[in-house]
This record gives C-alpha cells, sequence and structure tokens, in this order.
C-alpha cells in the first residue's frame, strides 16, 4: 500500500516555486530574451483572437444555433473567459515563466496533470495554427481569383477535397457550392471537377510564420503589431459602413431581421432557442482562443507582473466588445438564415451596396488569419521549450539560438508538422477538437488558482485574482458545461489524443523528469 502511495506521490510531485521564479530570472544567451512591453502583448492577444471567430465561424453559428442572439452566445463566450482571464493573469504575474497553463499546472497540481495539460496545449495550438492555415488559404485564393491570379485547383485543398470549376473560371470546393449549383439551374455533373492532391497555400504560410518567428521575439512582436492595426482598422471600417446603413434603414434592418431575436427551438436541443445559445457559444469558443497565449508569452516580457494582466485582460476586453458588434450589426443586415457561408462579413459589407467591401474583408481576414498562426505557433514552440526544460521532453526541444535567443529547433520542428497538418488534413473537425483542449485548459488554471490560494496563501501575488473561490469555481463551471455543449466524437477524440500523450508520458517523461531526479 505504502509503495503504491509513493508512486502515485511521485507522479504528482510538484515543481518548486522557488525553481519557477529563478528561472524567470535568468539572463544570458540560453535564456528566452525580455523584449515585450504592454502594448506589444494586448496586439499578440488581439492578432491571435481577432482571426476564423470574427470572419468566418459568426455566420454558420448564426444560422445553425442561435439567430440573432448570436450576440448573447458572444456575452456567454466571453464571460466564460473572463474568469478563465482573471486566473490566467494572477498565474502569469506570480509565474512568469514560458508554459502558460502547462506550467501553472506543475506548481499546482502535479506532474502528471501538467503533462495531461501540455500535451492538451500542443493540440490546441498545433491543430488550431493547422485549421487557421487552411482557412488562411480559402482567403488568400478567392482575392487571388478576384485579381485574375490562378493557382493550380489540385495544390489548393487537402487531398481527395472535390473542386468543382464555376462558370466564371474559378475553382471552388464542390459541397460548399453545391446549393449555389442548383440555384443558378445547373447540373453540377456537368462542370469540370478535381480532387485536390495538396494545400501548398497552406503549407507555404505555416512555413513563412515559422521563418519569422525563429528570427526573433521582438521581430515576431513588432510584425504582429503592425498587422493588428491594420486588421482592427478593416474591422471598424466594417462596423463603420454597417452601422451607418443600420441607422439610416432601421426598418430594413433591425425592425425586419430582429424581428425574431431568439427563434424558437426545432425540437432539437442545441439549434435555436436558450439551448442553440449554448450550443453557439461551444462552437464559437474558437473565436476566443488567443488571450491565454499571451500567458506563454511571460518569459519574455519587460516587466511580466504589471504587464501580463494587461495584455491577457486588455486583449480579451477590446475583443469581446468588437465581437458583439460586429456579431449584431451582421444579423441586423442579413437574415440569418442567409449567413451559413465561408464569407459571412463579406456578405454583410455587400448588402450595405458598398461593392468594394468584399475585397476589404478578404483582406482582413488575410491579415486576421496570419496573425492568429504567429500567436498559436508562438505558443506551441512555448510550451515545447518549458517541457523540454523540465526533462518531460528530449533537450533539443529547449535548446536556444545564440544569435536570436529563441527556442528555435522547436520552433522549426512544429512548423514543418503544423505545415504537414494544414496541407494534408481537412478542417472540419478541428475546430470543435481545439475548442475542447483549450477548455479543458482553463478548467485547469482556475483549479490551479484556487488550490495554489490553499496551499501558499502567504506567496507574493502581483494581481490578485478576485473572489476566490467564487471565480475559480465559476470559470471551472462555465467551462465545463461549454464542453458539455460540444458532440460526442469531439469527446471521443480529446480522450484519445490524451491517451497518446499518457503512454509517451509513462515510457519518455517520468523517467526523465529533471524533479524527479533530484
Amino acid at each position: 500500500m505504502s509503495n503504491q502511495h509513493s508512486a502515485l506521490s511521485r507522479l504528482l510531485v510538484t515543481k518548486p516555486l522557488d525553481a519557477l521564479l529563478h528561472e524567470s530570472q535568468e539572463t544570458g544567451e540560453h535564456s528566452l530574451k525580455r523584449a515585450l512591453g504592454p502594448v506589444n502583448l494586448i496586439t499578440l492577444g488581439i492578432g491571435a483572437i481577432i482571426g476564423a471567430g470574427i470572419f468566418v465561424l459568426t455566420g454558420a453559428a448564426a444560422a445553425n444555433y442561435a439567430g440573432p442572439a448570436i450576440m448573447l452566445s458572444f456575452v456567454l463566450a466571453g464571460i466564460a473567459c473572463v474568469f478563465a482571464g482573471l486566473c490566467y493573469a494572477e498565474f502569469a504575474s506570480l509565474i512568469p515563466i514560458a508554459g502558460s497553463a502547462y506550467t501553472y499546472g506543475y506548481a499546482t497540481l502535479g506532474e502528471l496533470f501538467a503533462w495531461i495539460i501540455g500535451w492538451d496545449l500542443i493540440l490546441e495550438y498545433a491543430f488550431g495554427a493547422a485549421t487557421v492555415s487552411s482557412g488562411w488559404s480559402g482567403y488568400f485564393l478567392s482575392l487571388m481569383n478576384d485579381l485574375g491570379v490562378h493557382i493550380s485547383p489540385a495544390l489548393t485543398a487537402s487531398p481527395g477535397t472535390m473542386l468543382v470549376q464555376m462558370p466564371n473560371g474559378n475553382w471552388e470546393h464542390l459541397s460548399r457550392m453545391m446549393n449555389t449549383i442548383q440555384a443558378m439551374g445547373l447540373d453540377p455533373a456537368s462542370l469540370p471537377q478535381m480532387a485536390a492532391s495538396f494545400n501548398l497555400v497552406a503549407f507555404l504560410a505555416i512555413l513563412a510564420v515559422t521563418t519569422i518567428l525563429v528570427i526573433g521575439i521582438k521581430e515576431s512582436a513588432n510584425f504582429n503589431s503592425a498587422i493588428v492595426i491594420v486588421k482592427l482598422a478593416i474591422v471598424l471600417v466594417f462596423i463603420g459602413i454597417v452601422g451607418w446603413y443600420v441607422l439610416q434603414n432601421p426598418e430594413k434592418t433591425i425592425d425586419l431581421n430582429w424581428k425574431n431575436f431568439i427563434p424558437a427551438n426545432t425540437g432539437e436541443w442545441g439549434h435555436f432557442g436558450w439551448s442553440g445559445i449554448a450550443r453557439a457559444a461551444g462552437v464559437i469558443f474558437f473565436a476566443y482562443i488567443g488571450f491565454d497565449a499571451v500567458s506563454t508569452a511571460a518569459q519574455e516580457a519587460k516587466n511580466p507582473q504589471k504587464d501580463m494582466p494587461i495584455g491577457i485582460l486588455g486583449s480579451l476586453a477590446i475583443c469581446t466588445v468588437l465581437y458583439i458588434i460586429v456579431s449584431g450589426l451582421l444579423t441586423a443586415v442579413v437574415p440569418y438564415t442567409s449567413l451559413n457561408v465561408a464569407e459571412p462579413v463579406a456578405v454583410g459589407i455587400d448588402a450595405t451596396g458598398v461593392k468594394w467591401g468584399s475585397y476589404l474583408v478578404k483582406t482582413g481576414a488575410i491579415f486576421g488569419l496570419g496573425t492568429v498562426m504567429l500567436v498559436m505557433l508562438l505558443g506551441q514552440s512555448r510550451v515545447f521549450y518549458s517541457m523540454s526544460r523540465d526533462g518531460l521532453l528530449p533537450k533539443w526541444a529547449g535548446k536556444v539560438h545564440p544569435k536570436f535567443r529563441t527556442p528555435y529547433i522547436s520552433t522549426i520542428t512544429v512548423g514543418i508538422f503544423v505545415a504537414f497538418f494544414g496541407a494534408l488534413l481537412p478542417i472540419g473537425i478541428l475546430g470543435e477538437l481545439v475548442s475542447i483542449g483549450t477548455l479543458l485548459a482553463f478548467v485547469i488554471v482556475c483549479a490551479g488558482v484556487w488550490i495554489l490560494r490553499v496551499r501558499r496563501p502567504d506567496l507574493n501575488r502581483p494581481f490578485k485574482t478576485p473572489w476566490v473561490p467564487f471565480v475559480p469555481i465559476m470559470g471551472i463551471i462555465v467551462s465545463g458545461l461549454l464542453m458539455a455543449s460540444l458532440p460526442f466524437d469531439t469527446w471521443l477524440r480529446l480522450v484519445v489524443w490524451l491517451v497518446v500523450g499518457l503512454v509517451i508520458y509513462f515510457t519518455y517523461g517520468r523517467h526523465h523528469s529533471a524533479f524527479r531526479l533530484k
């Protein structure tokens, strides 16, 4: 019995906070470079958050689950993020180390939980970047087609994806265009078709972002900040154009399209009504992923105790407000039943009669999704870096480039794998898989804050989460409910992924753990 207890205690060994704080103060060529200020951190968060959610997911969630009440879904998802964001802010200021939720789990819940959350973060960031690269490819190809530049269709989608050549000469996904083709009175079989073999555009996009990340964190952050300014400007232009149109034509917009603000439930859970609002919140949660990635850059912040809470909560607040406004204007200007398209924001701006709006939105999506890939890959390589330093992954993953001061080997390795994921895998299931991985991370971080307050109330906390344990408990409950609203298949894939991770831990990680060997 004592042997079993001893084995369990070794699995749940925690990383001493003194060791973490010592790591956070390291300098020199083998440590990460502290180069990020509060503005860099806020734009890092905005860069990750504003992307697929605002440009892609809003329309489908409104059309299929919530109707105009998608605004309430964004409020619900935002509330879940506020609870988790407050807990992340306390940990990021207390333990300013690369690694995010993995490091926090190691300090509070023990090594086994730390491994689970680290493996879960790999799912979130790597598969998230792969998903976004595929979406980025779609917008980029659409813009290129508009400009008369055509890329071989066989190199524009994942293997086996059926493509069809539309009457205008552009190649599109057959499944997405089926309704349009039938509405035109055409037989799909009469149009040229082709099966794709490799998504070269997505592949090259990830390799380009990886190169930027290897060159340096400051360069990456400045590149990200510049793009975020462009992206925010485009979102604000959309709000200005559509907002003015709605104010000028309330009878054609709000009075008509918001008449049935919460559509009646169809008889199936999750399709309209209040259950639809909850289901939509779980689906669009992908739109909020990103603010937690700010915490992975804690070891590269100039003044992490002060700046990390500003970066996390500031980016979250700005993006939540923008999401609610954009989704509200979108469902006011276009009937929600017409929004189940790949480019809902373009449909919204087209409804105002501003013809150049489609170009604007596609350009914004290209910039927006580009920065999401950058921040997700940044977060992924930093988690690898932390796990390697703790001995749970091989030493090569933690090597820092002597000139660029970035974890270059893990960045390049992750970049190559993600490039192939994005080029070879269809994106259909990945969004929900990434959402459930993120929500699991939120649950563990919220629990960690509560546990550490009980175990170590004496610690100096530069930022303190208010109303503990209420805030952590609400974070756990709301994130748990959003996880429960996701489909069974998504849960099954999460379990399979975690089982694979545990096999790696028990065959390698636990035998090389730096703290188990001491």
